[in-house]
């Protein structure tokens, strides 16, 4: 069932995903070559408690504040003392604050020192598929038409392999809520979009395959099956009659990051 939200609770949500971006305004610049995942875990701890929030992803019993996942890793990277940036690294952050029961869930894939072209090109793909969802995120149209736009940047126009096992979602009140939002076509439910609508829209793009497993050891960690690399970009919006909006804009207070 989609929960529609009202003033207040979209106001919660606002203030949530305004922390979220606080925290990735504080701690991209601190993803550094040198730097173990379970540092910049620590981190994200530190700020969320610090502004009276709790980490969201904890209530699904996900074992970090911060799933931090590394080239090839598409999702739910596991924070360690082991797993250390490199330079050359592609390095996604997908972190969630619940606030006072408002959740907030916003990904950033982080470009770490010398990054070969092929996949600054795979990064900066996956952030137009997701303002191009954005921007097909109107009341009126349907899920579909967000699901569309992503695929024709990514792999249409560009070639990309579009995970497809794992998807956007509603948010807002719990982690993960109707409807799911494809990111590759499908042929389940394609509900209208309507305002109250708060929903998660998260590319994940891989440079080759778009098939996934379960990486070896872990009982959270997705990779591609192939090896190849993978960017993960994600933005928590609102749906009002008239717009669209970014609530984990990194600049909030003032243009919209994604312009």
């Amino acid at each position: 069932m989609i929960t529609l939200k009202n003033e207040k609770q979209i106001n919660g949500i606002r203030k949530s995903c305004h922390e979220l971006a606080d925290l990735f305004n504080e701690i991209i610049p601190r993803v550094k070559p040198g730097v173990s995942t379970k540092e910049i875990d620590d981190w994200c701890v530190e700020f969320v408690r610090k502004f009276g929030g709790k980490p969201a992803w904890h209530q699904e019993g996900f074992p970090g504040c911060a799933c931090i996942s590394i080239n090839n890793q598409v999702i739910h990277g596991v924070p360690s003392k082991k797993k250390i940036v490199r330079d050359g690294d592609i390095v996604s952050l997908d972190i969630g604050i619940n606030l006072d029961g408002y959740i907030s869930d916003s990904t950033h894939t982080v470009l770490v020192g010398n990054v070969k072209p092929a996949h600054q090109k795979l990064c900066r793909v996956t952030r137009e598929s997701l303002v191009a969802g954005i921007e097909a995120c109107r009341t009126g149209n349907r899920i579909s038409d967000i699901t569309k736009a992503v695929y024709a940047v990514a792999h249409e126009q560009n070639g990309y392999g579009v995970v497809y096992e794992y998807c956007g979602h509603g948010v807002g009140l719990d982690v993960h809520e109707d409807p799911s939002i494809p990111n590759s076509p499908s042929h389940g439910a394609n509900p209208r979009i309507q305002a109250g609508m708060v929903l998660a829209i998260e590319p994940m793009i891989n440079e080759g395959t778009d098939d996934v497993d379960i990486e070896e050891g872990s009982d959270w960690t997705v990779i591609t099956a192939d090896g190849s690399w993978s960017c993960h970009e994600e933005h928590t919006v609102a749906v009002f009659p008239d717009h669209t909006e970014i609530l984990t804009d990194l600049d909030y207070n003032g243009n919209s990051c994604l312009k």
